[in-house]
C-alpha cells in the first residue's frame, strides 16, 4: 500500500470518488464465515461512506481462502498519485471494517496513508481475479 498523504479534493455531486467493492459470493458475506453480522457490516459500510465513496456489491471474487473480501479503489485523483486497488480479506472484525472507512474518508489510496493495522489484511490476488473486477 501506498504510503503517501495528500490533500484529499471535498467529495461533491459527481465527482471521482473511491470505490468500495465488497464481495458477497460464495463465501464471503455467508454463514460460511461465521461470527459476523454481513448484513450490518455492509449496511455500516454503506453509512459511513455515503458521499464519500461508492458502495458495491459483487459475487464471488475468487478469494475464498481470504473470505469477507473489501477492495478499494482509488479515486481518479488518487490514481493520479500513484493509488491502486488495495484488497483486504478476512475483514471479519468491526475495528477493521472502521479502520478502512476512515483511510477512504481521509481520501484512500494515493491520497491518505492507510492505517498500519490494514497492512495485516492486505493481499494480492492473481492477475486473472484482478481484471475480473475490473470487467464488473
Amino acid at each position: 500500500m501506498s504510503r503517501r498523504t495528500r490533500k484529499a479534493a471535498p467529495a461533491t455531486a459527481g465527482a471521482a470518488r473511491c470505490t468500495v467493492t465488497v464481495c458477497r459470493g460464495c463465501c464471503c458475506g455467508t454463514a460460511k464465515i461465521p461470527g459476523i453480522d454481513h448484513a450490518a457490516q455492509l449496511a455500516g459500510l454503506r453509512r459511513a461512506l455515503e458521499g464519500t465513496a461508492q458502495v458495491r456489491v459483487t459475487d464471488c471474487l475468487d478469494a475464498c481462502e481470504r473470505a469477507n473480501v473489501i477492495v478499494v479503489q482509488p479515486s481518479a485523483e488518487g490514481r493520479k498519485y500513484g493509488g491502486r486497488p488495495v484488497w483486504l480479506g478476512l475483514v471479519n472484525d468491526p475495528d477493521a471494517t472502521d479502520d478502512i472507512t476512515t483511510w477512504i474518508q481521509a481520501g484512500g489510496p494515493g491520497l491518505a496513508d492507510p492505517p498500519g493495522i490494514l497492512d495485516l489484511y492486505a493481499f494480492r490476488p492473481s492477475r486473472r481475479v484482478q481484471a475480473e473486477l475490473h470487467d464488473t
